[in-house]
């Protein structure tokens, strides 16, 4: 046994019924890519430059992002599953462990490289080094905190000693050129653009970007070092009151519903009716603001817990857009839980929108800056588009 396992056992075994986050890692793919690079690596549609583009980027406020694509063979440089083991050995390093020390691997993403095997799995098979369990978790953003739930409450029944959860995205495969040429020719062809490519399609472009983030949950923090206890995480779903907003594999039919890939009639309408694209409809998002964060979410479970506002040193919201922030600072005031944004921490404008990573990103950043004290309150909260859903988690500074 390791001296770094001696110090995490602390002399107490696992069912102690607490859970602690030791350790952050990250793995964000080659040099970050600024706004005027962005059509340099995913490539132009139709040989145009994008119409959404800066208006998109001016709402979004990200000003770099990452991208697991060669800039200059336009290939891939890295799979999903090569990402996220990457930021495991980022947590195991930083951490002094082995995947050996490890009981249980929970790997949430929205973008595996493939239907089967499980993300997670491939992800062990990068790794490699030794046995454990594995656990995959589909989902989009809300599915690294799923990931994160998963280990928290393992540790916590005693099941499990140390675990690694993590978020990745491998968003650049769905987003260069190549995979919008057919429809722009189509669009061409038929003498005019489809609006609904740049609102619905082109718009994510310039949203989404590449990486994976990993946390460490044991059942004892390490002698001399910060960790974060967690308190509780919950999450709720919406999706049998709002339809469905951001969808992949699938088309809309004009009665709303989705068509998937497998109703597709043969693999040439899979490529014609561009089953494997992303769309978003935007025009959903104000709204689902006000019922993501409302009295019957955040409120009710501020209620339960006998949560305030002044109750959180730092809060770490993940939004897609800074065109958010204020909106969600406003919603805040509204249900009379403001917390004021010098104490929020987010660092989308740096890193962009990785979706069920960016939480890990955060919260890596945060951990590791220095800025953390004994005793501190951190919510975190993850909201989804898909078909909306949010998670909240509270964790405290040990």
């Amino acid at each position: 046994m390791s001296a770094a396992t001696d110090a995490l056992r602390g002399g107490s075994s696992p069912g102690s019924g607490s859970a602690f986050i030791i350790g952050m890692g990250k793995f964000l793919p080659n040099p970050a890519v600024g706004n005027d690079e962005i059509e340099n690596v995913l490539g132009l549609i139709g040989g145009r430059r994008s119409r959404a583009k800066r208006i998109t980027l001016r709402r979004n406020g990200i000003l770099s992002r990452h991208y697991a694509i060669d800039s200059a063979t336009g290939e891939l440089a890295y799979t999903n599953a090569q990402m996220t083991a990457a930021a495991v050995r980022d947590v195991l390093t930083r951490t002094g462990l082995s995947v050996a020390d490890l009981d249980l691997l929970v790997c949430g993403t929205s973008s595996p490289d493939q239907i089967m095997p499980a993300h997670a799995q491939m992800v062990h098979g990068e790794l490699g080094e030794a046995r454990l369990e594995v656990v995959s978790i589909a989902g989009v953003c809300s599915s690294g905190m799923s990931a994160l739930k998963h280990a928290y409450l393992s540790v916590k029944a005693g099941e499990t000693e140390r675990a690694v959860s993590s978020g990745s995205e491998l968003a650049s495969s769905f987003m260069v050129a190549r995979n919008f040429s057919a429809e722009s020719a189509q669009s061409v062809d038929a003498g005019a653009w489809r609006p609904e490519l740049a609102f619905e399609k082109d718009f994510l472009r310039w949203m989404l970007s590449d990486g994976a983030g990993a946390a460490l949950v044991a059942a004892q923090p390490a002698a001399g070092s910060i960790a974060l206890r967690i308190d509780w995480i919950e999450g709720v779903s919406l999706a049998n009151e709002l339809p469905v907003c951001m969808y992949g594999g699938a088309i809309r039919l004009p009665d709303g519903r989705l068509r998937g890939w497998r109703e597709a009639g043969s693999p040439k309408e899979l490529v014609d009716q561009h089953y494997m694209s992303i769309k978003q409809d935007a025009r959903l998002l104000d709204s689902a603001i006000n019922r993501l964060i409302s009295a019957d979410t955040l409120g009710e479970i501020a209620k339960r817990r006998g949560l305030t506002a002044a109750d959180i040193d730092w809060f770490l919201p993940h939004y897609s857009s800074e065109y958010f922030r204020n909106a969600l600072s406003e919603r805040l005031v509204e249900l009379g839980f403001h917390i004021p944004q010098e104490r929020w921490f987010a660092n989308l404008p740096r890193v962009g929108n990785v979706g069920s990573a960016a939480v890990y990103m955060m919260l890596e950043e945060l951990m590791n800056s220095g800025r953390l004290e004994r005793g501190q309150r951190l919510l975190c909260l993850v909201p989804e588009s898909a078909r909306f859903a949010a998670y909240y988690m509270m964790l405290t500074v040990v």
